[in-house]
């Protein structure tokens, strides 16, 4: 675990930064930046999700660069304990002030655990983002979306899945306060796989112009199992559904200690206790390089 934080540590630091955080993009395809974003006081602004990274998507249209580690320690059962641990990098890109690409799932996935012991590549996700609402004198904001996961990554690490994501999400701000949710079911395209109905929770708290506090709630529902699932679920680590449903709270921070680069840390456990829970606990880490 330590030479993978190293590691870790060392991908974030190769960052390069230029000007300063937005909750908007300040870069945008076509046309310009909504100039009421630039109005924000900085303790109006949301911090982007932290945990449960492929699938836990706020309202806003940025323009940015998140690379992502997460260990992940499962427990005894079913997989015999061991870990996981990914490295991936997630971009988002603001086409319009109201419409973002979001390619959000990506990288490299080992499991050390006495029922798989390998690594691999992850399935490749895309789609598109529609923040209809852009209330900034209010503080409130919504968005849809849609996108594909691509199944060209590796059995031996639990992908090999297309699906189809459609998600919703709702994020409102109370001065240095912000609160936020959204939803997102997983349709599978072969009947082997399981139909999936995942939400998530977000508070952050500012602090101070360069730290606020976070905490995420996630909860994992397999809606159909399939022909064929495994009797545990994988939650958002590998393709696969089935299993009983999960619940996780995550508690961390965001430091933004330079310029247009924000440095985020969340620990994770269940809230939930079943024999066939597979979560234990989780750290994920992550930066943010927005232009």
């Amino acid at each position: 675990m330590k030479r993978s934080l190293i590691l870790a540590a060392a991908a974030v630091a190769t960052i390069t930064v230029s000007s300063a955080m937005a909750q908007h993009a300040n870069f945008v395809l076509l046309g310009q930046p909504n100039p009421e974003a630039a109005k924000q006081a900085p303790s109006d602004k949301f911090v982007h999700p932290i945990s449960s990274p492929y699938y836990n998507e706020d309202s806003f249209v940025t323009s940015d660069i998140r690379a992502w580690y997460v260990w992940h320690d499962f427990d005894d059962a079913p997989l015999g304990g061991g870990d996981a641990q990914v490295y991936a990098v997630q971009v988002r890109l603001a086409i319009t002030d109201q419409v973002q690409f979001v390619a959000y799932k990506d990288g490299y996935l080992t499991f050390d655990t006495d029922a798989i012991s390998d690594d691999g590549w992850n399935d490749v996700a895309a789609g598109l983002k529609w923040n209809f609402i852009q209330d900034f004198e209010n503080n409130f904001h919504a968005a849809v979306g849609g996108g594909y996961e691509l199944a060209i990554g590796d059995p031996s690490v639990l992908q090999n899945d297309d699906d189809v994501r459609l998600w919703a999400s709702a994020d409102k701000g109370f001065d240095k306060f912000h609160i936020g949710a959204n939803v997102n079911f997983l349709i599978p395209l072969s009947d082997d796989d399981s139909l999936r109905f995942y939400w998530n929770a977000h508070a952050d708290y500012y602090l101070c112009e360069w730290a606020s506090a976070v905490l995420e709630v996630h909860g994992y529902h397999t809606l159909d199992d399939g022909n064929a699932p495994p009797p545990f679920s994988t939650l958002d680590v590998a393709d696969i559904g089935g299993g009983p449903d999960v619940v996780t709270a995550a508690v961390g921070a965001e430091f933004r200690v330079i310029e247009n680069l924000a440095l985020r840390g969340a620990w994770e456990t269940a809230l939930t206790d079943d024999d066939n829970d597979l979560f234990g606990w989780r750290l994920t880490l992550s930066a943010i390089y927005s232009f």
